[in-house]
This record gives structure tokens, sequence and C-alpha cells, in this order.
């Protein structure tokens, strides 16, 4: 599929043609569905917040030099809209249940703000890992698998491999780099 969504930094969305608009949509859904769903789990919810992102994006583009800047200010448009679903519709549960709970106000029990914020910023990042994880060569992969997921120390893992400790710690090394520039280019430099 061509990108479609360049246009949005030269031209304005809505003196495009219509089938280029319906282009562009297509496009933004393809792109952030899976994300949004991974998170809300719903459909009918997932389809609300594409719509509500999109709409925040198409009147508010940035002056952006790149179709990567682009994208990493689509997906952070995404994770507010994300965001702003999980409040209201928290607010909107204290509400209905607030006469029917006991509260216990122990603040050991309470959740830290931005608590929501966190899991939701944890699953897009577990996520953007486990894809990184998987478009790796297959022994990057098996390497990476066994010291993290297996927690296999390097003697174990050379000799499940019938390889030398050293070259278990070079491969781990070029591994973990290569997950490291997949992981930088999908984030977008979030966490720096």
């Amino acid at each position: 599929m061509q990108e479609k969504l360049v246009h949005l930094m030269t031209a304005n969305y809505e003196q495009l043609t219509p089938q280029l608009q319906r282009e562009i949509y297509d496009e933004f859904y393809q792109l952030m569905y899976p994300v949004i769903m991974y998170m809300v789990k719903d459909h009918a919810t997932t389809e609300d917040i594409i719509q509500t992102s999109f709409l925040k994006v198409i009147r508010n583009v940035p002056e952006t030099n790149t179709e990567m800047q682009l994208k990493a200010w689509m997906k952070v448009v995404v994770k507010n809209t994300v965001y702003n679903y999980f409040r209201k519709t928290k607010k909107n549960r204290n509400d209905i249940d607030s006469d029917s709970v006991y509260i216990n106000e122990n603040s050991e029990l309470t959740t830290e703000p931005g608590s929501i914020e966190q899991e939701v910023e944890l699953k897009l990042m577990s996520e953007t890992l486990d894809q990184c994880l998987r478009e790796l060569k297959p022994e990057y992969r098996s390497l990476i698998e066994l010291r993290w997921k297996r927690d296999l120390s390097y003697k174990e893992i050379a000799a499940e491999l019938d390889t030398t400790q050293e070259t278990v710690k070079y491969k781990l090394y070029r591994a973990r780099e290569a997950m490291k520039k997949r992981f930088k280019k999908k984030w977008g430099g979030r966490n720096e």
C-alpha cells in the first residue's frame, strides 16, 4: 500500500479528493486499529477512538519534515485519546457505583496518579518489543528468548547451543543492538 498519510503534511485534508481522503483514513485505520484494540479490547470502542483521533489529526496537523515524525505524532494523539477514554470511563464507572460500593480509602490500596497512563504505555511498549523480537533473525530471537524469557546463564545457553560462552556473549550483544535499533525506530525516541 502506498503511503497516503504523507499527503497530510503537504495539503489541507478537506481540499483533497474524496477518494484520496478515504485512502488516507483507511491507512490511518489500518495503522492504529491493532494498537487501540490491544488496549481497549472492544471493537466498537476502538472504532470510536480511531474516528475521534483521526478528526484531531486532520484538524491539527503539525509542520513536520518527515513521515516518521508525522506517524510518531499521530501515535501520541491516539495514545492521549485512549487515556481520555480510560479517564472518562473510570469517572463514569465511579459515578454509577459510588452509592452501592464500599470504598476503602486506605492509602496503601489506592492507585498512583497516572497509573492508567503508565499501564497503557507499558502495553504499547511491550507490544512494540514483541514486534521487534519477531522481526529479528531466528538466531538472535532464540538467543534473546533463552537469556531473558527462560533466564538461562551464558554457560547454560552455550551448552544448549553447543558453542562457547564468548560466542554467546558476542551474538547476544549483536541481538540486543538489533533490538535497540528496531525499537528506537518504531518507538520514535519517546523514552529519551
